[in-house]
């Protein structure tokens, strides 16, 4: 199993960009889909991107697409969520996320096989 580590999260204006990086350790990285989930307190959870785990195929939340970009360097076990024009309703906890053999679209999030500890995103205005 991969255990998981977000960064770059942090405090942008409006319109700003950030760029969430996502560390994996363990074995076979390759083999898992990886995945943005978001998390308001008081809200639930809502998926934002998945890529597949051979990186071939990406899918967005409607909410975010044309303005995150989900990438993955299976060399150095890393995801990455660029995140640009942003808006103060982008503001929430971002969890990197793990599927074993998982599709772009991830699968249901109780069922996922790795959840990273969150990085908070502030968007001001």
């Amino acid at each position: 199993q991969v255990q998981l580590v977000e960064s770059g999260g942090g405090l942008v204006q409006v319109g700003g960009s950030l760029r969430l990086s996502c560390a994996a350790s363990g074995r076979a990285f390759s083999s898992y889909a990886m995945g943005w989930i978001r998390q308001v307190p008081g809200k639930e959870r809502e998926f934002v991107a998945g890529i597949s785990w051979t990186g071939g195929s990406t899918y967005y939340a409607d909410s975010v697409k044309g303005r995150f970009t989900v990438s993955r360097d299976n060399a150095k076990n890393t995801v990455n969520l660029q995140m640009n024009s942003l808006k103060p309703e982008d503001t929430a906890v971002y969890y990197c996320v793990a599927e074993l053999y998982g599709s772009s679209r991830l699968g249901a999030l109780d069922r996922l096989d790795a959840w990273g500890q969150g990085t908070l995103v502030t968007v001001s205005s």
